[in-house]
């Protein structure tokens, strides 16, 4: 499996999000290869956005964010549970693609219904924050060849603060997989 090039993510997170569905999210580490197929996702598109982290501006949490395309965002929500997001469009934009379940594939024990879940199987956490994911330990691997899905459009889950921005249809998921976390 390769890294997917980093054009694939110099593009507008809902184009990503989608193209994201069916992916392969591999970690390596340790000797151990941790690979699972991407089958939930959540677009976030930029500070206008105020569901995204971005929406409060540049700041040391958010500096990933506001980089270059095909990098990891790593953060830790409620103080225990880490999310990956991966950052799409050009350096400035600061939108991302949080990524919400996997399908296991290899190597993941314990559940991946959730970002949370699914950043603990996958031995995912803040050192991870900011990885290029054109490199050898974390990245994005396209199947070959790319099954066809077909994919369901929802609300973000638990962004309800946001206003109208939490009513927009930016959760895209493979639909009928078993391993979504909330259809």
């Amino acid at each position: 499996m390769h890294p997917l090039e980093r054009a694939f993510y110099d593009r507008d997170a809902q184009t990503v999000a989608r193209e994201l569905l069916g992916c392969y999210l591999v970690h390596r580490s340790g000797g151990v290869e941790r690979v699972g197929r991407i089958v939930e996702v959540e677009a976030y598109l930029g500070p206008h956005d105020l569901a995204a982290h971005s929406s409060k501006g540049l700041t040391p949490r958010t500096r990933v964010m506001f980089g270059p395309p095909g990098h990891a965002y790593v953060y830790l929500i409620y103080g225990m549970h880490h999310c990956v997001n991966v950052v799409t469009e050009a350096e400035g934009i600061a939108s991302a693609v949080l990524l919400r379940a996997l399908e296991p594939v290899k190597n993941l024990e314990g559940r991946t219904r959730g970002p949370g879940l699914l950043c603990k199987a996958m031995g995912l956490d803040l050192r991870h924050n900011g990885l290029d994911l054109l490199g050898d330990e974390l990245f994005v691997a396209a199947p070959q060849p790319m099954p066809p899905v077909r994919i369901e459009r929802r609300p973000r889950i638990g962004v309800d603060y946001a206003g109208h921005w939490a009513r927009r249809l930016l959760r895209f998921y493979i639909k009928d997989n078993r391993w979504v976390s909330k259809p």
